[in-house]
Parts: structure tokens; C-alpha cells; sequence
């Protein structure tokens, strides 16, 4: 495990501590070629069909929208521990579009201690993805192994 100058440890945060990360524009360029590689549906690859669609445009795939938001919260991370996923709940409740300029935060919504090594702990935590104008594009709730400061 790497150590990070003035990195946050499990013991020294505390539940409702947030973080909020730099900003991530997305290109219609970016939704098409990731949509024809990972999640090859019409209203994600083209944008004359996807005015027909459900979405009345084109819309990002949910999944390019949750790699962004993983960039996001790998590069705002404030931690002196690497993120290590243990579950994962994912909302979309609006497409990511072309020109959205996306930002997340992070919030501790629980911290729970190991009881058997008592280095180690999970947090729960909810992270929110919104656009410029604070529409929300996707909702995480996940939960991450943690670790206080090493001795």
C-alpha cells in the first residue's frame, strides 16, 4: 500500500465527511466510441436514430458514465488507502449527454470496524454524480474495505 501525504485513515474520518472532485467533460466523440465497443445500442452509437429512442437523443451508456465517475473518485480520493470495492449499488436517474461537465461527491454514510482485525474496517459511502447544472446522472452506494494509519 502506497502512502499518500496528508491521506485520511479509517479512525480519523467520521460518518458525513465529504469530498467533492474536479470536473470531467464529455464528448459525443467519447459516447459513441465507448458505447460501439461495451454497450453497442443505436441510441448511445448514433445520433439521428437515438432522437426516436426512449432518451429523445443521445445518451451516454450508463457504464461510461460509472468509468468517469470511477476516474473521478480515483483522482479526488482522499484516503491513504486504495479503494477496494466490496459491494455496489448503481442508479441512473438521467442519461449523460454530450457537453455534460460532470463532478462527484463522496459522502460516509457508515463505518463499521472490523472486530477481527482490527486494522481494517468498511465504510459505506454514496457517491453522486451531477452535471453544470446540478442534474444528477448517477447514484452509487457502495461499500469499500478500509484501513487505519499503518503504525
Amino acid at each position: 500500500m502506497k502512502m499518500k501525504d496528508n491521506a485520511i485513515w479509517l479512525g480519523e474520518c467520521e460518518v458525513g465527511d465529504s469530498y467533492v472532485s474536479d470536473t470531467y467533460e464529455v464528448t459525443e466523440e467519447e459516447i459513441i466510441a465507448f458505447a460501439k465497443q461495451y454497450d453497442p445500442q443505436y441510441f448511445h452509437t448514433d445520433p439521428e436514430k437515438a432522437k426516436d429512442s426512449f432518451f429523445k437523443g443521445l445518451a451516454s451508456s450508463g457504464w461510461l458514465t460509472a468509468a468517469i465517475m470511477m476516474k473521478l473518485q480515483v483522482a479526488s480520493n482522499p484516503f491513504g488507502f486504495d479503494l477496494v470495492g466490496v459491494e455496489v449499488k448503481l442508479e441512473w436517474p438521467s442519461p449523460t449527454r454530450a457537453g455534460d461537465i460532470l463532478h462527484i461527491r463522496t459522502e460516509i454514510k457508515d463505518i463499521k470496524m472490523s472486530r477481527s482485525k482490527p486494522n481494517q474496517g468498511i465504510l459505506t459511502v454514496e457517491t453522486i454524480t451531477k452535471n453544470q447544472k446540478d442534474e444528477v446522472r448517477m447514484v452509487m452506494q457502495n461499500k469499500i474495505l478500509g484501513f487505519t494509519r499503518p503504525k
